[in-house]
């Protein structure tokens, strides 16, 4: 059984991405994001489940379950993480990129780019 939550780019999803002056910092050297609580809710309730899916492949293995099941719902497990990773990194890009690009800080490019080829691996 394959279980995906839509992705939505709609505005309500992404309200509250918009960076305070401490943004990017709150220690010397840690940068911190903040999302909106309803950002966050909602991405923790994909994780949530996604973990319930992790677990669910891990008793299909402990029952034997056919290898071609298996695979599959570690395939929906895949797609449901790249569904995590676009929402964070669609705010990423429309608050912090776009914020540190107007601070002047354009070294943020080389940090974006290593950090989508991460994600397309």
């Amino acid at each position: 059984m394959r279980r995906l939550i839509p992705v939505s780019t709609n505005e309500k999803e992404h309200a509250g991405h918009s960076c305070g002056d401490d943004c990017h910092t709150s220690a010397p050297g840690v940068r911190k994001s903040h999302h909106s609580a309803e950002f966050k809710s909602g991405l923790t309730t994909r994780l949530n489940r996604i973990e319930g899916q992790i677990r669910g492949v891990k008793g299909m293995i402990e029952r034997d379950t056919y290898c071609d099941d298996v695979l599959n719902q570690l395939a929906a497990v895949q797609a449901a993480l790249n569904s995590v990773g676009k929402l964070l990194l669609e705010g990423h890009m429309k608050s912090c990129i776009i914020e540190r690009i107007e601070a002047g800080e354009h070294e943020v490019i080389d940090e974006l780019l290593v950090t989508v080829n991460k994600l397309m691996k």
